[in-house]
């Protein structure tokens, strides 16, 4: 009886020790991803399209909420000069991640962002997104290769 319970008990935490536990390599591209997701939404506040559109793919096509059919690349930052352009500014407010899969040189991410675009006596609407971005990693950077957003439903983060 003794035997069968520690069998169990051995049985009970690999299951829960062993498929929680990751490799080095798989940590460091987790942090990388999610370090690049928060550079990305700095980027926007900084205005900074440059860095903004090295994180992008070439063959980059995904669907933003603010789209109404999918872009390329070639039109990734037009979300962004479309409100700076009315001489608002982004305001970052908080990513919270929902979950993140690595197979492989492939990487999907799930998150909320909530945001504000501010006018120039610093008045803006708070709203959140949520988002999916599918990183490939190229060479030994990842970068995103699609993606899509949708506004949040209330309470759902």
């Amino acid at each position: 009886m003794l035997r069968l319970r520690n069998a169990a008990l051995l049985f009970l935490a690999v299951c829960i020790f062993g498929s929680a536990s990751a490799t080095p390599a798989a940590l460091n591209d987790e942090n990388v991803i999610w370090g690049h997701e928060r550079a990305y939404w700095q980027y926007v506040q900084a205005n900074d399209l440059t860095a903004y559109r090295k994180l992008w793919h070439q063959a980059f096509v995904g669907w933003p909420y603010v789209s109404a059919a999918p872009v390329r690349k070639d039109h990734i930052t037009d979300w962004i000069t479309s409100q700076t352009g009315k001489g608002l500014r982004f305001k970052t407010i908080a990513l919270k991640p929902a979950s993140l899969q690595i197979t492989g040189n492939i990487a999907a991410a799930f998150y909320w962002e909530t945001l504000e675009w501010v006018d120039k006596s610093g008045k803006g609407t708070v709203s959140t997104i949520r988002v999916m971005h599918t990183w490939l990693k190229d060479g030994s950077d990842w970068h995103i290769i699609d993606g899509m957003s949708m506004p949040a439903v209330s309470g759902s983060h």
